[in-house]
């Protein structure tokens, strides 16, 4: 029997969200202001998301201090500012190391409805 792992968001209660509701919350949050999002799973992971509305960072931990992986968009020239983190953080990321945020939105729902990246998904491992 396969078992996946279930996916809180860290700020928000401690209700699973499911691949069908996340991206929902996701774009909630953004439309409040919050621009990164953290969310935990059952088995310790983490996945944040942090966007500027046009792109984000998409990065999943094994553990609190796993240096994990992010995904990346290879061969996207310059950077893009405007990535506000929950602590005030106003920071810039290469572009390269960001995704437009239609993919992230993708990354995010697929590893959350399977804890993996989707197979076609560029990612870098940090670690």
């Amino acid at each position: 029997m396969l078992v996946i792992e279930s996916w809180m968001i860290h700020e928000d209660s401690p209700v699973p969200v499911s691949s069908e509701v996340v991206l929902e919350a996701l774009r909630s949050r953004i439309d409040r202001g919050q621009h990164e999002t953290r969310l935990t799973s059952s088995s310790g992971r983490s996945l944040t998301f942090v966007t500027n509305a046009e792109r984000a960072m998409v990065m999943l931990l094994e553990d609190e201090g796993d240096p994990g992986e992010h995904a990346v968009d290879p061969g996207a020239l310059g950077s893009s500012d405007g990535f506000v983190l929950s602590n005030g953080q106003y920071d810039e990321y290469p572009d390269e190391d960001t995704v437009p945020i239609c993919e992230a939105f993708r990354l995010v729902q697929q590893i959350v409805g399977t804890g993996f990246w989707p197979e076609d998904a560029r990612w870098a491992v940090d670690r």
